[in-house]
């Protein structure tokens, strides 16, 4: 009964972090890394990282990997119907990735800023999401975001996976099976979050780039207060550059559902860092948000990657978030 506590319109909960004088939210603790790129090696945080809750494989990759697995088996065509482009079956797969965005973003988008579950409690950014704002499509920030998510977003996956899926039914991609290869098999279902991360903070990098900054990646940093939404509210050329992550699949021998998995994980991922707030949530039982790249949107010139491979410590562009830690001569120089 605690629980339903969130639905209840007024009700303060605790706030634990530091806010300051403008209402800006941070915890208590400087963001930090996974422990695994250590020195010594720190074994059994590793494994309490990997295995345990929350960890690298609960809840998210074996939640996004549970979807993945209902959404193939029931909800994905048959190959041999995709060895010609016929819009029946691409029809599908566009109305199946829609219901998946629409779970996930819509969910948390619901939860954190429309029944406003947590209230403040966490919340990065005081305010809430932007109205009557020339910034952005139809002067809101909600409306603009879904947009460029949900419309422009779902049509650029959705174009990936029917060409994916039309070289993989045509024999045209190097491919491995369960059965031939069991171990490879798991261990690239496994390796590819890491690769997703690699390949993002690169391609970030690389839309920070001035001339494609200014007229590519400023669209998705008008999103200095992110929401949910703002998850895939990218130009379509940087949409392009975001899921080409998958391309690996065109060179490494892959099973379709490895290309499926992240496919998905590259599009839901997104709702899970941007919703603006900081887990746990929900009486503290669900972890979520990313603080790590809040601070990002914060101050534009850090944090490109995420917390799993410390590609930002490595190569100067890291921030903990704290007002003296690494990187707060980054934040100064963008104030």
């Amino acid at each position: 009964m605690k629980f339903l506590q969130h639905f209840i319109p007024g009700v303060e909960r605790p706030d634990p972090g530091v806010r300051n004088a403008k209402g800006e939210w941070r915890p208590d603790y400087p963001v930090r890394y996974a422990p695994i790129f250590t020195w010594p090696p720190r074994p059994l945080a590793f494994l309490k990282w990997f295995i345990g809750w929350p960890g690298f494989m609960w809840p998210r990759n074996l939640l996004i990997l549970a979807i993945c697995a209902v959404a193939w088996i029931w909800f994905t065509p048959e190959l041999s119907r995709c060895a010609q482009f016929r819009w029946n079956w691409i029809a599908e797969i566009f109305l199946r990735n829609q219901a998946i965005i629409w779970l996930i973003y819509g969910g948390y988008h619901l939860y954190f800023h429309i029944i406003k579950g947590e209230g403040t409690k966490g919340k990065y950014d005081a305010r809430w999401p932007a109205r009557n704002s020339k910034v952005f499509l139809f002067r809101n920030q909600v409306y603009d975001n879904i947009f460029w998510t949900a419309g422009v977003g779902v049509l650029v996956m959705t174009a990936f996976e029917a060409v994916t899926l039309w070289l993989y039914a045509n024999h045209r991609l190097p491919y491995v099976s369960w059965q031939t290869n069991p171990v490879w098999f798991v261990v690239w279902l496994m390796l590819i979050p890491f690769w997703r991360e690699f390949h993002f903070y690169w391609t970030h990098r690389l839309i920070h780039w001035k001339p494609l900054y200014k007229h590519v990646h400023y669209l998705h940093h008008k999103n200095i207060n992110p929401i949910t939404w703002s998850g895939m509210a990218m130009h379509p050329v940087e949409l392009i550059i975001y899921f080409s992550v998958v391309l690996i699949h065109w060179i490494v021998p892959s099973h379709p559902f490895h290309f499926f998995f992240n496919l998905q994980h590259t599009a839901i991922a997104p709702a899970l860092g941007h919703h603006g707030f900081e887990g746990p949530v929900a009486d503290d039982k669900w972890p979520t948000g990313s603080y790590f790249h809040y601070l990002h949107h914060r101050y534009f010139e850090c944090n490109y990657g995420e917390s799993t491979i410390p590609l930002d410590k490595w190569f100067g562009t890291f921030r903990d978030g704290t007002p003296d830690g690494a990187g707060a001569k980054l934040a100064q120089e963008h104030k």
